[in-house]
């Protein structure tokens, strides 16, 4: 059994931040255990490849939801990252970080030191930004993201035009003084690759000596002596393997399996862990409740212009794609295909934005089923508006199925259990048909592919919605912060109630859901948590 100063588990988004910025501050050894395998496959670093690693099974957990009573019954797939830089490995790399009275929530539910003012220090420290220092933005930190304003397609201007006509003004900044309004999305990618938390963090630091790398090696439990964490049980191949803690243990392994380890490790209801057999170390009822996630719903036509389709369709197209990537690392490869988007208000009187907006100007509608074929979308011009509520009130858990760690966890969000989820999100699908409305859509759209002309009232638009929303991959909460043991799993420092020498560092800890995608949020987490760490 080796022995480290700390042991985090999980190379995620949070983990990875979390393991550099410890190594920065010269916090003693350091070991990271990612169940993954290294990121090494071209699909993780050539920016539009994350439609390759979608339903990649050896980069990918490909979670499934239990049936969703209100979806149709539906399973609703959940990638998830099983890899060296976690989901930041093979995400859309959007980069937003949520609004700021989302954080001011957070410190009003008891959480000191989460509230904006130290959250967007925590994000200008972390970033590389390519619109430069501000009150809104750093520069000179790990992670560089990137403004995609002089490469994005001819179609996403378009976009953000007809925006402006249905109301939504021109946001240069999502990130910036407000969210709201419409414009481009930001992008973690530095010189046409994906920056990824474990490029931006986790491979300097091992670069430098300072943080241990264990792959293809999967946490089976957690080691206690009493109430204290002292160390952790893992499995390689055939091999089980012991690590132990000097100093303390984190858990980054993400809104399923973190909450997955502690119930395998006798920390969580003591229900669920008498149903399989497991001896109970700490009744912490909170552990892998709480889970919310974002749920998106399309709208999408056939284009009069060319649009990203024709381009991926051409071989000769292709081919310069190809050519200006690698030559200049620009053009369709080195991007996103959520280019454009923005937040709105669907009532006037909300106090800020509680929808978010997406933009891809490409279409998969033909693509064989269970596979996002970005690299062979539907044979003539396309694109997509999308709606994803911001604050979802569902809530739903995450619980093991069996004492074996290699069985996947019960994930249950219960999307839309809430009345007022889905009359929110009939409301973004009502603004969709407007946008649509608009002189500058009106005269780009050929056709409308889905919903379709039959969906023409607010009970056939609700039935589309059951039929066809899905996840945007946002799972958060499982783990959430708060000072009460009895509906929160961690204190404010990031502490296990009732448990010494064990944290968490990712997005389960988040109280509620940030208003926008997870990601920044998740790496905000990690960077926090450090600072936590480092002050003792």
């Amino acid at each position: 059994m080796t022995e480290w100063d700390v042991i985090i588990v999980g190379a995620g988004s949070a983990g990875c931040v979390l393991a550099g910025r410890l190594a920065e501050a010269n916090r003693g050894s350091i070991l990271v255990i990612e169940a993954g395998p290294r990121d090494l496959s071209p699909w993780v670093h050539l920016p539009i490849g994350y439609g390759k690693t979608f339903y990649h099974r050896r980069l990918n957990w490909m979670y499934r939801t239990t049936a969703q009573a209100e979806l149709d019954g539906r399973e609703i797939y959940q990638p998830r990252g099983k890899v060296v830089g976690g989901s930041s490995s093979i995400n859309a790399m959007v980069y937003a970080r949520g609004q700021a009275e989302d954080f001011d929530e957070w410190e009003r539910l008891g959480n000191p030191g989460w509230g904006r003012a130290e959250v967007l220090a925590a994000y200008r420290r972390m970033e590389d930004h390519a619109l430069g220092a501000s009150a809104w933005h750093g520069t000179g930190g790990p992670l560089h993201v990137e403004d995609v304003a002089a490469q994005a397609h001819p179609l996403t201007p378009l976009f953000v035009k007809a925006a402006s006509e249905a109301g939504l003004p021109f946001n240069p900044d999502l990130n910036g003084a407000t969210s709201e309004g419409a414009g481009l999305y930001q992008i973690t990618t530095r010189g046409g690759r994906r920056e990824s938390a474990a490029r931006a963090f986790l491979h300097p630091a091992r670069r430098r000596g300072r943080v241990k790398l264990e792959t293809d090696t999967l946490v089976t439990r957690i080691l206690f002596e009493g109430r204290r964490a002292v160390g952790i049980e893992a499995r390689r191949g055939g091999e089980i393997l012991r690590y132990r803690a000097r100093g303390e243990i984190v858990l980054a392994g993400g809104a399923f399996n973190t909450p997955q380890l502690l119930q395998l490790s006798g920390i969580g209801p003591a229900e669920l862990l008498a149903q399989h057999g497991i001896a109970p170390v700490l009744n912490l009822p909170a552990v892998g409740r709480n889970l919310q996630d974002h749920l998106c719903y399309d709208h999408v036509y056939r284009s009069k212009r060319p649009s990203l389709n024709d381009a991926l369709l051409s071989w000769p197209a292709r081919i310069g794609m190809a050519a200006n990537y690698l030559l200049r690392r620009r053009g369709p490869l080195a991007l996103s295909v959520n280019q454009g988007g923005g937040f709105f208000r669907t009532r006037p009187e909300l106090a800020r934005p509680d929808m978010q907006l997406y933009f891809s100007p490409l279409s998969y509608e033909r693509a064989v089923p269970g596979v996002r074929a970005l690299m062979r979308p539907d044979p003539f011009p396309g694109f997509s508006l999308s709606v994803s509520p911001c604050r979802p009130l569902s809530r739903g858990h995450v619980a093991i199925r069996s004492p074996d760690p290699h069985a996947p966890p019960e994930i249950a969000p219960n999307y839309l259990s809430e009345p007022e989820d889905v009359r929110t999100l009939l409301a973004g699908a009502r603004f969709l048909h407007r946008l649509a409305a608009t002189p500058t859509l009106s005269a780009l759209i050929d056709a409308e592919i889905r919903p379709g002309p039959e969906a023409a009232d607010e009970g056939a638009h609700l039935a589309a919605i059951r039929r066809d929303a899905y996840s945007v991959f946002h799972p958060c909460g499982t783990c959430r912060m708060g000072p009460d043991p009895d509906e929160a799993v961690v204190d404010a420092r990031l502490r296990v109630h009732g448990i010494d020498g064990l944290r968490v560092a990712d997005a389960s800890i988040f109280p509620t859901i940030p208003s926008g995608n997870i990601n920044a949020p998740a790496m905000m987490v990690g960077e926090r948590a450090a600072a936590l760490m480092a002050s003792g």
